[in-house]
C-alpha cells in the first residue's frame, strides 16, 4: 500500500463536488429565468385581454345604437384606456340601389405597458337603414 491513498475509499473529490454545485447552480438560474420570463408573458397576455374585453363591450354598444353616422372621436377610460372609434361608410357603390347602407366601426384602444403604449385594433360592420337618420331628424323637428 502506497502512502497517501486509502484502500477502499469512497466519497466524492472536492473537484466533483464544485463541478456538481456548477452544473447545479446554472440549472437553478435557467429556471428561475424561465420563470421570470412566464410572469412576463402571462401578464402581457392578460393586459391584452383586458383591453379586447374593453373593446369589444365598448364596439356592442355603438353597434347597439338604432342609427349611426359617419363620425370619429377619441375617448378615455378612468383606468387609463385610450379609445379612438372611427364610424364609416362603406361600399357605397354597391348599396346606393339599396334601402340600406353599411357601416364600419373601426375602435383602436390604447394603453400604457411600462414606458411602451400598446394598441389593439377591433373592426366591425352593421347594415342600417337609409331611411333611419331621416326619421330620426324629422321627429326632432316635429
Amino acid at each position: 500500500m502506497k502512502r497517501g491513498t486509502r484502500a477502499g475509499a469512497e466519497g466524492f473529490t472536492l473537484l466533483e463536488i464544485l463541478v456538481a454545485l456548477a452544473i447545479m447552480a446554472i440549472a437553478v438560474t435557467l429556471v428561475l429565468q424561465l420563470f421570470s420570463v412566464n410572469l412576463r408573458a402571462v401578464s402581457i397576455a392578460g393586459d391584452m385581454t383586458s383591453a379586447a374585453i374593453r373593446g369589444e363591450a365598448r364596439i356592442r354598444e355603438i353597434l347597439a345604437e338604432p342609427s349611426l353616422t359617419e363620425t370619429s372621436w377619441s375617448e378615455t377610460s378612468e383606468d387609463g384606456y385610450r379609445m379612438d372609434v372611427s364610424i364609416s361608410e362603406v361600399l357605397k357603390e354597391r348599396t346606393d340601389n339599396l334601402p340600406v347602407r353599411l357601416m364600419e366601426v373601426i375602435l383602436t384602444i390604447h394603453w400604457m405597458e411600462g414606458r411602451r403604449e400598446k394598441s389593439l385594433g377591433l373592426k366591425s360592420q352593421k347594415i342600417t337603414d337609409k331611411m333611419a337618420p331621416a326619421l330620426k331628424n324629422s321627429a326632432a323637428q316635429g
